[in-house]
């Protein structure tokens, strides 16, 4: 049989094509005949990486046409969570809600229950979110220079989400520029330890503005400082710590969408168009806007490369300001 070119390329992409589409329709049928999906989160229930989750999983949910349950694993420095992610049955139905810990973890040199690249297959980096340093009233400081001095003169206590995590190395990293001493007072969660700040048993956090901003404007908390190069639309008002002398500081919170490496690649497909549907739709916008946390959605291998980037990142950080896991 005689084909022309165009003939023959129409050819040869069905032939190609088939088969993704076949793979693409078996996934849909699987997320069409079987559920819930569980994302693991791993915080607490009241952290703001749990709240994001619950921010993002009903849209998330619409899009792929099944519910999801927000499985809260805390604790471990995030390990738990994420050795149950790493071991979880390779089908689609456990989605890991990934944050700015799993590109810490390793830069601490200890063993791993998983492999932070080969376990786990990047879906999409759904966004990224400054942090805020607030204060108890009790401490009587306004300003990042003014907890410098306070510092000179007395212990001060700080809570964090729990070792390695990011509040945790954001404050460490300071306390090396500043020179100061801080007493690290770790967590299972930002929830626990913004509750142990209000009541006043520790005095000083850092970790996104949107758990501790309701309190920060009823005069509960006192806000000294945001994390982000420049200030943030979330609180204009608000200096940053680079404005605040120390031009050469800034850090982040991250979250990203993964799976189990092994889930079938069909499968992950499906997963990302949902959740960059879910990403898009006017009201996740919003919302998103609202609580100070800026959209990515970045691909599978933009995400990886980030994550790989972030690895380098913090080692290379760990190992230049001695940060030492409590």
């Amino acid at each position: 049989m005689n084909l022309d070119k165009r003939s023959f390329t129409k050819c040869i992409f069905a032939a190609i094509s088939f088969p993704i589409l076949s793979m693409r329709t078996f996934a849909q049928e699987v997320f069409k005949h079987r559920f819930p999906i569980h994302l693991i989160v791993p915080y607490p229930p009241g952290g703001a990486g749990d709240i994001i989750a619950r921010l993002f999983s009903p849209s998330l949910g619409e899009a792929l046409k099944q519910p999801i349950i927000i499985d809260n694993k805390s604790g471990g420095a995030q390990m738990i969570a994420t050795d149950a992610a790493a071991k979880a049955k390779p089908d689609g139905y456990t989605l890991f809600f990934a944050s700015t810990t799993h590109g810490i973890n390793p830069g601490f040199k200890r063993p791993l229950p998983y492999d932070t690249i080969k376990d786990f297959a990047p879906i999409t980096l759904v966004g990224s979110t400054p942090l805020i340093w607030v204060a108890h009233p009790s401490l009587k400081v306004k300003t990042i220079q003014e907890l410098v001095a306070k510092a000179n003169t007395m212990p001060i206590y700080y809570g964090s989400a729990g070792p390695g995590s990011g509040g945790h190395l954001a404050v460490e990293l300071f306390k090396f520029m500043a020179g100061i001493d801080l007493i690290h007072t770790p967590y299972k969660g930002t929830g626990p330890a913004l509750n142990d700040l209000l009541s006043g048993q520790i005095q000083l956090l850092c970790t996104s503005p949107i758990p501790v901003l309701p309190f920060v404007k009823s005069g509960k908390l006192q806000a000294l400082a945001m994390t982000s190069p420049k200030r943030s639309a979330i609180a204009p008002d608000l200096p940053t710590i680079a404005e605040s002398g120390y031009p050469d500081y800034q850090a982040s919170l991250w979250y990203a969408l993964m799976v189990q490496a092994k889930v079938p690649l069909a499968i992950q497909q499906v997963i990302l168009e949902g959740a960059t549907k879910a990403l898009q739709q006017p009201e996740t916008i919003k919302t998103f806007k609202e609580q100070g946390i800026d959209i990515l959605n970045l691909s599978p291998s933009a995400t990886d490369q980030f994550i790989r980037a972030e690895i380098d990142r913090w080692t290379k950080t760990i190992a230049y300001a001695k940060i030492q896991i409590d």
